[in-house]
């Protein structure tokens, strides 16, 4: 029986690129595999022989050759079906290397990756939530924390295995962490059951871990707070973190931090500020207030006559100092005019005294009060 144009069992146009070609014979085996036609008598034959055409299409030289001679070119013993035109033993499985992973990539854990997992596998980062206040920040300080994490076993330094003994090459897949399985004409591979893809495996485990190499305790770490830190801040303690799998590295311990709101200052940046009630007398006189610092001093700071709410004064040097680099922000005094309350017979029979005699000492509120004459004066129009 003549045997067909390659080109024909593969579905694909003479002059086709090699990724047409490919995608060509990637549908048709697909629609071809035995284990997906097992009531097609015929489907490992023609499987065959979609893998014979594209083993000569996909090779530049025998292409050519084909595309000039056709059959022709590989006679001589070398193009019988079932035999690769070129040379081969009728193991096919190699003609198409190239796009296995594309079609049964799922069967071949890590992207069809040879060989175990690494023996040693490094611990997890943890991570701690460490509050503070804005005075620790200032200032910065030394903090003792507890962490809950995994360490390594005291009882097998780490190695999983009773008295510290070496873990032993897993025998079902030589250390290699994978094994073979036939599956129809496909050689697949799986992660080893003995020793879930480790490529070990331990006799006598530890009797303190388990055969884990690490163990659950609490640990007592001094932390170094720099100056400055703010909410969002990170720190980060190398090695400090869950200890490695059977005697790997140990991961790192990042240190959030998170600076509690204060009573008297707010932050922004490396400045602060601070609001600061003044007596409508002292706002209307002038006068002297004294205020806080963050570092637990205090200012005296002059309040011009009449100064209103809002105004605002700088205290050079009174902030924050700079994370990782020089300086130290100001703080800002806000003034807040207090209007008494509570007043008593005598001393609101001077204010409306005093109401009398200042007519001309409110701007503002004069100001406001001809632009609201205008207003309605407009409206009327």
């Amino acid at each position: 029986m003549a045997k067909r144009d390659y080109y024909e069992v593969l579905g694909a146009e003479r002059g086709a690129s090699a990724d047409e070609l490919k995608k060509a014979y990637r549908k048709k085996a697909k629609e071809l595999h035995p284990d997906r036609n097992s009531d097609n008598p015929n489907a490992e034959s023609q499987f065959k022989e979609a893998n014979e055409a594209y083993e000569v299409l996909k090779d530049a030289d025998k292409k050519a050759a084909y595309d000039r001679y056709g059959h022709a070119a590989f006679e001589g013993g070398m193009g019988g079906r079932g035999q690769h035109p070129g040379g081969g033993n009728g193991d096919f499985s190699s003609a198409f290397s190239d796009v296995f992973e594309d079609l049964f990539g799922d069967f071949m854990g890590g992207g069809g990756q040879r060989g175990g997992r690494q023996r040693a596998t490094r611990g997890s980062d943890l991570r701690y939530n460490l509050r503070i206040s804005l005075e620790n920040a200032f200032a910065g300080m030394q903090k003792a924390i507890t962490v809950p994490t995994s360490t390594s076993c005291e009882g097998c330094d780490g190695t999983g295995a009773e008295g510290g003994a070496e873990p032993q090459t897993c025998p079902t897949c030589s250390g290699m962490g994978k094994v073979r399985a036939q599956q129809g004409f496909f050689t697949v591979e799986r992660t080893c059951p003995t020793c879930s893809g480790i490529g070990q495996i331990i006799k006598n485990p530890c009797r303190t871990c388990n055969g884990s190499g690490r163990e659950e305790k609490e640990r007592s770490l001094s932390v170094n707070i720099p100056a400055g830190v703010e909410t969002g801040t990170r720190i980060r303690l190398a090695g400090e973190g869950e200890a490695g799998l059977r005697g790997g590295p140990s991961g790192d311990l990042y240190i959030f931090i998170e600076v509690a709101e204060h009573d008297l200052f707010q932050r922004d940046g490396v400045d602060l500020y601070c609001q600061v009630p003044v007596a409508m007398t002292t706002a209307a006189i002038g006068g002297d207030v004294e205020v806080p610092t963050i570092d637990g001093g205090r200012s005296r700071v002059k309040v011009p006559a009449g100064s209103q709410s809002g105004r605002q004064m700088r205290l050079r040097a009174k902030g924050m100092p700079a994370l990782r680099g020089a300086g130290t922000g100001d703080m800002f005094i806000e003034l807040a005019v207090e209007t008494p309350v509570n007043l008593t017979s005598k001393q609101k029979e001077l204010l409306r005294e005093f109401e009398k005699l200042s007519e001309e000492n409110n701007p503002l509120l004069n100001s406001f009060f001809s632009k609201v004459k205008s207003f309605w004066a407009d409206m009327k129009n």
